[in-house]
C-alpha cells in the first residue's frame, strides 16, 4: 500500500511516499482502507513535533507512528480477533489527536479509539471534515458554555476551528462578530455570522464594541491585545498556546484575579464532540467548511506545505480511495 511517512519529527519536505506491506488488524483492531482523510493543524504538530508538548502524546524521541495521519473516513476491510460492533463493509470515520497513521490507504485502527458509522448519505469527504477542527471548536464552547445573549468575536472566521465554532455558537442562538481577510467576507457570513470584520480594513482590537467571550480559534492575537474589547467579565480563548506557553499562565492566575480572565481551551472527549458534531450536520444546523484545493496522497508535501502556509479555507481533504463517493 502507499503511505506517508516519515522516522523523525520534520519538515513537510522529509515526508517520503513509499509502499508498505498492507497491516493485518490485531486483537480488537478493525482494518480500514482510506477513503478520505485531511491534512489539519493537528496532523502539522504530530509531523513537527512542535510546540515540543506535542512529543508528550504523539511520542518521544520520534513519533508513535512513522506513518502521517489522525482522522479518516473509510470502509472496514478486515476484522481483528475479539472484535464484535463492526462489520466488514461498515462505512466508518474517527479521530485522534495523538496520531493515527491514517495517511494512507489501510490502517488498522483500536476499537477503543473514537469512531462512528457513516450515515446514510453523507460522503467521506464530508464527514471526515467535522473531525478535527469542529473537535476544538467544540472544546471552546464546552469550556465557557456562552448562552443565548451573549455576544462573541471569532477570530479567524475561515479556519476550519473559527468556520466551526461560528456554525456552533449560532446553533446556540449566540450573537457572532466574525474576522477574518476582506476577500471571504461574504463566505464566513454565509456561515451564519451577524458581523464580519475585514481584517485589512479594521483593527478589531481598537473598536468601542465589548464582547462577552473573544475566541481567537487561530492564536494570532494575544489576551493584552484583547483584554480593552471584553466586558469586564469577559473570557479569552486561544487555540494556540501563545508566546512563551503565555495562554497556560494566564490561565492559572487571571481566574483568581476576578474580572477578565484567560480559558484555555484542553480538549475534553474526542467521542463526544464527534457524537454531537454528526448530530447536528444531520439536523441541518453544521456544514464543514472545505478548502477548495484538495490533494492526494501523492501530493502530501505539498498538502502539509498548504497547510503550513496558513492560507487554506475550512479542512484540506486528502483524498485517498478511488471509484467511490467522496
Amino acid at each position: 500500500m502507499k503511505a506517508s511517512v516519515r522516522q523523525s519529527y520534520c519538515s513537510a519536505d522529509s515526508i517520503q511516499l513509499v509502499d508498505l506491506p498492507i497491516p493485518e488488524p490485531k486483537p480488537d483492531e478493525i482494518r480500514i482502507r482510506v477513503m478520505a482523510t485531511t491534512v489539519n493543524r493537528t496532523d502539522l504538530g504530530v509531523l513537527t513535533g512542535k510546540p515540543y508538548a506535542m512529543r508528550l502524546f504523539a511520542g518521544f524521541p520520534k513519533p508513535r507512528f512513522a506513518v502521517t495521519g489522525t482522522d479518516f473516513a473509510g470502509v472496514v476491510d478486515k476484522l481483528g480477533v475479539g472484535v464484535q460492533d463492526f462489520q466488514i463493509g461498515d462505512r466508518v470515520w474517527g479521530f485522534w489527536d495523538h496520531g493515527q497513521g491514517t495517511h494512507a490507504e489501510y490502517a488498522c485502527i483500536p476499537t477503543k479509539y473514537p469512531m462512528l458509522p457513516i450515515p446514510e448519505g453523507v460522503g467521506f469527504a464530508e464527514i471526515v471534515a467535522c473531525g478535527e477542527a469542529a473537535h476544538y471548536a467544540f472544546n471552546f464552547l464546552n469550556k465557557v458554555n456562552p448562552s443565548e445573549g451573549d455576544h462573541v468575536l471569532v477570530n479567524g472566521g475561515t479556519g476550519g476551528i473559527g468556520s466551526a465554532a461560528i456554525q456552533l455558537l449560532k446553533a446556540r442562538g449566540i450573537l457572532v462578530t466574525a474576522v477574518c481577510h476582506e476577500a471571504h467576507v461574504d463566505l464566513v457570513k454565509s456561515l451564519g455570522a451577524d458581523r464580519v470584520i475585514a481584517l485589512e480594513k479594521e483593527d478589531f482590537t481598537k473598536e468601542s464594541i465589548q464582547y462577552d467571550f473573544v475566541f481567537d480559534a487561530v492564536g494570532k492575537s494575544r489576551f493584552k491585545c484583547c483584554k480593552s474589547i471584553l466586558k469586564p467579565k469577559g473570557v479569552y480563548l486561544s487555540s494556540e498556546l501563545g508566546p512563551n506557553w503565555e495562554n497556560i499562565t494566564l490561565a492559572l492566575y487571571t481566574p483568581i484575579l476576578g474580572g477578565k480572565k484567560v480559558v484555555f481551551p484542553v480538549p475534553g472527549s474526542i467521542r463526544e464532540s464527534m457524537d454531537a458534531i454528526q448530530s447536528l450536520l444531520l439536523e441541518g444546523k453544521f456544514h464543514p467548511l472545505i478548502d477548495e484545493k484538495q490533494f492526494r496522497l501523492d501530493q502530501m508535501k505539498e498538502a502539509f506545505a498548504y497547510v503550513a502556509s496558513g492560507k487554506k479555507v475550512g479542512n484540506v481533504i486528502l483524498k485517498v480511495g478511488d471509484g467511490t463517493k467522496q
